[in-house]
């Protein structure tokens, strides 16, 4: 059996069941060396075939930089990054969520049905990145999913501002942080055991942007991203936009939930030695990700005649900045030129540059994509300080070409 597929054959088939609701009825007797019709892509449903699978025990999934060539992207390329098992037939109709914690003035339990008809409802195209997108580049390894440059996107997102529930709540003056809890399972199905809690300030759970979401581009949130109910907070690291939302906690401290502390969303405060160990007091918290670009079109390898000049375009974004101008380069960062930019849809959207690039004869040529943020702020050319989990990886994108 081929290995791969061999290895979708054997945690693939548990997923099945959190994934449709089914099980997968005599799978011990599959004949050797083939795969059921509904993991033929390699790929749990609703994805494109083209996205590549990291891993399905969780499931993690990215896409390559040309399918994120949309304004908006589709949930078929929208990367998946989960820490748990699905949870087991989640229900819209009978879902709640509950607010509570040490800094919370009441305790209130709100169905999905009495979050929308409470409070206003808004929408926003917001960067979602996981915190390890491109960890494959840091030498040495990096523990953790090996992510190239796809676990990024900018999708609509549909839902309730979570200051607008927190008020309703009331929050006292000692609130300093919020932390979500989701129905994700652990990998051991011990239901005592918390797969992720993650946190931020209150400051940024009281942005405008920060919502309680139950749509993803129009559409129910797919499963494998959260439905049917998650927080969405754009320009921080994907972990703090909790999936399968149903509690989030008030507190009068910073938040100490699973995957807060060591190195898990933590950086070395100051710059460290590749390889070094780092003492958990010297860890500082992600918050704000770093600017970044992305070339989106065209595809790396392209082919194209001498002579002719070559449309190059994809998306920057900054974590909570704008970005301020984006830059590409043809002779591996000698020089650059300046692209046009456009505006964010709305804030922590990202942004669509393009450029038309001329190349002086034949040969292999790399393209090279660099932005700066409304901070001073620009990417390295090459991959940023190592740390323990890979994180933070903002080196400039880069695409082949071949000019003949």
């Amino acid at each position: 059996m081929n290995k791969r597929r061999g290895f979708i054959k054997r945690a693939g088939m548990a997923s099945i069941a959190a994934i449709s609701g089914l099980d997968v009825v005599f799978a011990d007797n599959l004949p050797e060396g083939m795969s059921i019709v509904g993991l033929q892509d390699d790929l749990p449903w609703g994805k494109d075939s083209e996205m590549t699978l990291l891993n399905d025990l969780p499931w993690n999934i990215e896409a390559k930089a040309h399918l994120l060539d949309d304004a908006v992207t589709p949930a078929d390329k929208f990367f998946v990054r989960n820490n748990g098992l699905v949870p087991e037939n989640p229900d819209a109709a009978t879902w709640s969520l509950r607010i509570e914690g040490e800094s919370a003035e009441n305790v209130k339990t709100y169905t999905i049905k009495e979050l929308r008809e409470k409070f206003n409802t808004y929408s926003y195209n917001l960067v979602i990145e996981c915190g390890g997108n491109g960890r494959s580049e840091f030498n040495p390894p990096a523990k953790g999913n090996q992510w190239t440059i796809g676990a990024v996107a900018c999708a609509k997102w549909t839902g309730v501002r979570l200051k607008d529930v927190l008020n309703d709540v009331g929050l006292k003056n000692d609130a300093v942080y919020i932390g979500y809890y989701g129905a994700d399972i652990h990998l051991s199905k011990d239901p005592s055991k918390i797969v992720i809690s993650r946190g931020v300030p209150i400051s940024k759970a009281l942005e405008d942007e920060t919502l309680i979401a139950w749509e993803m581009n129009d559409q129910q949130i797919p499963i494998l991203n959260g439905y049917p109910l998650r927080l969405v907070m754009g320009g921080w690291p994907g972990s703090v936009s909790g999936k399968w939302l149903n509690r989030i906690i008030i507190r009068n401290k910073v938040h100490d939930g699973e995957k807060m502390g060591g190195d898990s969303y933590r950086m070395p405060c100051d710059a460290v030695a590749p390889g070094a160990k780092v003492a958990d007091e010297d860890m500082c918290i992600i918050e704000s990700m770093p600017v970044k670009s992305l070339i989106t079109s065209p595809k790396s390898g392209a082919m194209i005649d001498r002579g002719k000049s070559l449309k190059v375009s994809g998306h920057a974004w900054a974590g909570d900045y704008k970005v301020s101008e984006v830059h590409v380069s043809i002779n591996f960062g000698s020089t650059w030129q300046n692209c046009s930019l456009d505006r964010p849809v709305n804030r922590l959207a990202w942004q669509r540059w393009t450029t038309q690039v001329s190349f002086p004869k034949t040969g292999y040529y790399e393209v090279w994509a660099r932005a700066a943020d409304e901070q001073g702020n620009a990417q390295p050319m090459v991959v940023p300080g190592w740390n323990p989990k890979g994180y933070l990886n903002n080196a400039c994108h880069r695409i082949a070409v071949q000019v003949s």
